[in-house]
């Protein structure tokens, strides 16, 4: 079934960061911060694959992502929707079920035997896909599935995800500058305000962690240097 009737951006946002904390999705550890895979420390992390495992939030939310995309983009902007391996590939079938498209996903990188393909599934010169991914930092691995999508002949211009990160400024220019748009659901700031209303964590932890999203490279930059 195709969702066109849903709450508001702001609200879909402040939901889905409540779905995300009750999962236990969500982790802050100021005292002890996660290392990303930049090699830089982060008092935040965010494991969006735990959300397959629950069924009545998976589907909330794929309904919330699926009419973010067509509010945004259109209802009649995309002809596959393509998922980037591995985490995406869930979550682009899902939406593409709600939008009764086809389906295809992306690699990293060539497999190495075989066709050595990037794209699996049936994608055709000329389809306009969408990029599904659970979420994005940089937006770095989301130019490389693209550029593998039009590599085969589609175009893309759209990449949708559950999590955005929302502290890189440099993000969305990236993105824009490869000639892509970004659709997401919430934001870390989403997150952080849920939290606070939840009382979900320490106060001292929501502090370092309302600090690190002020200034993510000021924070990275002290401790990496302590």
């Amino acid at each position: 079934m195709i969702p066109t009737s849903y709450p508001d951006t702001s609200e879909m946002a402040r939901l889905t960061a409540r779905m995300l904390l009750e999962i236990k999705a969500v982790h802050f550890n100021a005292a002890e911060p996660f290392t990303l895979a930049s090699g830089l420390p982060s008092p935040t992390y965010i494991d969006c694959r735990k959300l397959i495992s629950y069924p009545r939030i998976r589907a909330t939310l794929m309904d919330f992502l699926t009419v973010t995309v067509m509010r945004e983009a259109g209802f009649e902007a995309f002809d596959n929707i393509a998922g980037g391996e591995t985490a995406g590939i869930p979550f682009a079938a899902l939406v593409a079920e709600r939008m009764a498209l086809p389906m295809t996903y992306v690699r990293k990188k060539p497999k190495g035997y075989g066709r050595n393909a990037r794209i699996e599934g049936e994608m055709t010169p000329g389809q306009r896909v969408l990029l599904v991914e659970d979420l994005t930092t940089d937006g770095g691995s989301k130019i490389s599935f693209v550029d593998a999508i039009r590599e085969a002949g589609a175009t893309c211009a759209h990449t949708a995800v559950i999590f955005y990160y929302g502290i890189f400024p440099q993000t969305e220019k990236t993105l824009g500058d490869h000639g892509v748009s970004l659709h997401s659901l919430c934001t870390w700031w989403d997150v952080l305000a849920e939290a606070k209303v939840q009382k979900a964590f320490d106060e001292a932890t929501l502090a370092d962690v309302e600090a690190f999203l002020n200034a993510p490279k000021e924070w990275q930059d002290a401790r990496k240097n302590s």
